[in-house]
């Protein structure tokens, strides 16, 4: 009976260590199918993913060739546009210096104007002069009669003239009144914006050439202000 039993314990043993070696290797099998999987999907997805880098590297020189033809292209037009900047900066350099021309001019013509004391015309005048002022220029052609009206040609012109002869700003300064002095004569009361600085403006009409000063008389007050009370 103990010989059965010793039998019987090393026949358990055997299957049990049979077993346990079968199961070693299936462990094995299975973790070098498994290595042998994980190789297959790894160095398998390299080579696809380097397909595409293949592809990229033969489609580079036509991106190449594209990219230094470009530059030849263009070429024409930034010489073309760079000649042209050239011609604007050349037609605006021409332009300024004909305005700065222009204004020289006038400025040297305004300075070179003699005054002379004059009589005054009343006593409400503190100064009155004379001067060799030239006629302002004109648009209007023919035979010219005077357009006392706001906004014609002559009122602009003589505002023009009131301007020179007085040396108000000739965009800021008022026209209070406007009054026939003879033919083709007038007389104008101006002032600057502020009416601290009033004058009396004599003006006569010259064919084609516009308003000419003859005479300004700088006054105490002004006595055509009444007329807008």
């Amino acid at each position: 009976m103990s010989d059965f039993n010793d039998y019987s314990r090393v026949d358990k043993f055997e299957k049990r260590r049979k077993n346990t070696k079968s199961l070693s290797v299936f462990l094995v099998l299975g973790s070098i199918l498994l290595i042998v999987l994980l190789g297959v999907i790894i160095f398998g997805g390299d080579d696809e993913a380097d397909q595409p880098a293949d592809d990229q590297s033969n489609e580079a020189p036509e991106e190449s060739d594209q990219a230094a033809d470009n530059p030849e292209e263009q070429t024409p037009k930034e010489d073309e546009q760079s000649s042209t900047e050239e011609n604007e900066s050349e037609n605006n350099s021409d332009s300024t210096d004909s305005t700065n021309e222009t204004d020289i001019e006038e400025e040297n013509s305004n300075s070179e104007v003699e005054t002379e004391q004059a009589e005054p015309s009343d006593d409400n005048v503190t100064e009155a002069y004379t001067g060799n002022w030239k006629p302002v220029g004109t648009e209007q052609t023919g035979q010219h009669s005077i357009n006392f009206s706001d906004g014609s040609q002559d009122r602009k012109e003589m505002r023009k003239a009131a301007a020179v002869a007085t040396g108000l700003d000739e965009e800021t300064l008022t026209v209070w009144w406007v009054s026939r002095n003879g033919d083709q004569k007038v007389l104008a009361t101006v002032s600057n914006s502020e009416n601290t600085e009033v004058y009396r403006a004599y003006m006569t009409w010259v064919e084609d050439q516009g308003w000419k000063p003859t005479k300004v008389e700088k006054l105490k007050e002004n006595d055509q202000e009444y007329r807008f009370e």
